[in-house]
Parts: C-alpha cells; structure tokens; sequence
C-alpha cells in the first residue's frame, strides 16, 4: 500500500526556516521532519512512498538523491588519481520513495490529483508532511477496510485551529467544516486512508482536498474518522518546532518507535 504525503506547500508561517527549503525538509532532531513521518509508516511496514512536492522542490530530490552515502559509512579514495567510492554499511530504510512535481501553487487536492498515475487503482495512505503522532497506522488501515467507506481520517481533540469534524456516535464524519479558532472539537489530523475512487472528488490544481471533496464525502456517508487520544503535533512554527526538538533531546518523542 503507498503511502502519499502532500509536501508541496511554501511554509509561509515558518518562513524563517522555510525560505531556503521546503516545511517538511526542516530538521527536528537532525533529520527532516518529512523522514520522521516516512519512519512512522515504515514501523508498520509500509514503505513505498509518493511525495508531492512543489515549492523548492528540487531541495527533496537532491536530499534523498544523496541520502544512500548520507546514512551509510564511506570511504573515498583518491590516491590513484580517482575518486574511488566504497559503501561499507548501508543503514538505509527498504524505502521506495517517488517524489512527483506537483506545481508550485497547486493546492492539496490538485496535487492528490497529479500523483494519480503513480497510484494505480489501490487503496493509499495520505497525510501531511509537517506533523508527527503515535496513531496506530496498522489500526486504521484495519478501521478503514472494515467499515468499507471511501475515505477514512485521524482525528484528534486540539486546542487548535484545523479542519473541523462534526462526528456520529458510529464515527461517521457528519460534517467537515473550515476551522474556527474558538473551536476545541476533533480535528483532521491526516494520517488518511483512501480509495481510488477519491479521485472522482477531485478537479484541477484549484481543489483544496479539505474543502468540497471532504465535505462531499461528509455529505454521502463516505467519510468515516478513526479517533486518536494519543499523541499529535504540527510544526507551523518556530515555537512547535522547538517543543518537538526537545521532546527528542529527552526521549520523550512518542512518534519514535524505532531506536535513537
């Protein structure tokens, strides 16, 4: 099953870091957000990755073009003359990562849309490139192919300012509204499950995933939410970046499931 992460945008809200690379490159502990993210789902066994890129793009390709020689130990050798290249340990992840230019100004559902012919006629995982959680990935893959709907999102309760959730008492997402900064309801976390047919919902470069598509499929009983009391955290600013900085130099990241 791949996964499909939306690490397109500008970041303008973190603009310090992000003028010179994209939001989801920025390191937290010494590695890109976006590779936390990629480790998450690896834990679970889930390892083929299409990231939709944009703004800077060129920085994603050209992290993960090196990243080979970046984890593993090298010796470069010049004494003939040449620039002899030995890998002695590799450490990379069994990852399968295809990064796709989805356009500079494209929004979340035009690149959903642009990444379509990489994705085939299978079910996908979807989320976004600037935000960790200890959700049970494997959990809500299980949740999604039981209840049978289109889509299926993580919600989480934050005192915070997303895509808002009206939910059933069976977990049908009643409604899916813009966000409102008084609101202390379950909001869309990401960490998504989707059927092909997602991509009925979608149009051109202009379609926000979060606005018509969701609201549509909240409308016809095709979105179903799979709710998260754990752990989950965004990276908008500069002050979120430092929280998840030093829940990592104190071990007390709960994302991390792997050894660090």
């Amino acid at each position: 099953m791949k996964v499909v992460i939306l690490a397109g945008g500008r970041g303008t809200r973190i603009s310090e870091e992000s003028n010179s690379r994209p939001k989801p490159m920025i390191d937290i502990g010494g590695m890109p957000i976006m590779w936390h993210i990629m480790k998450e789902y690896s834990w679970y066994g889930f390892n083929e990755f299409v990231i939709c890129a944009g703004y800077k793009q060129q920085f994603i390709k050209d992290w993960f073009g090196d990243y080979f020689r970046r984890v593993s130990d090298v010796t470069f050798d010049y004494t003939h003359g040449k620039n002899e290249v030995t890998v002695h340990e590799a450490h990379v992840e069994p990852w399968k990562v295809t990064i796709v230019d989805t356009g500079l100004d494209t929004m979340t559902g035009g690149r959903l849309k642009r990444v379509q012919k990489y994705i085939g006629n299978e079910t996908f995982l979807l989320t976004y490139g600037d935000a960790v959680c200890d959700v049970n990935i494997a959990d809500t893959v299980r949740f999604h192919q039981e209840h049978g709907r289109i889509a299926t999102l993580t919600a989480v309760l934050q005192d915070q300012s997303k895509g808002v959730l009206d939910i059933g008492e069976d977990n049908t997402v009643k409604a899916f509204r813009e966000k409102n900064i008084t609101d202390q309801v379950p909001i869309n976390a990401g960490y998504m499950v989707f059927e092909p047919q997602i991509f009925d919902y979608l149009g051109g470069d202009n379609t926000v995933l979060e606005q018509e598509p969701l609201q549509k499929l909240a409308e016809e009983g095709e979105l179903m939410s799979y709710q998260h009391r754990g752990f989950w955290q965004c990276m908008d600013n500069l002050r979120e970046r430092e929280l998840l900085e030093k829940r990592i130099r104190l071990h007390k990241a709960p994302w991390i499931k792997w050894d660090y």
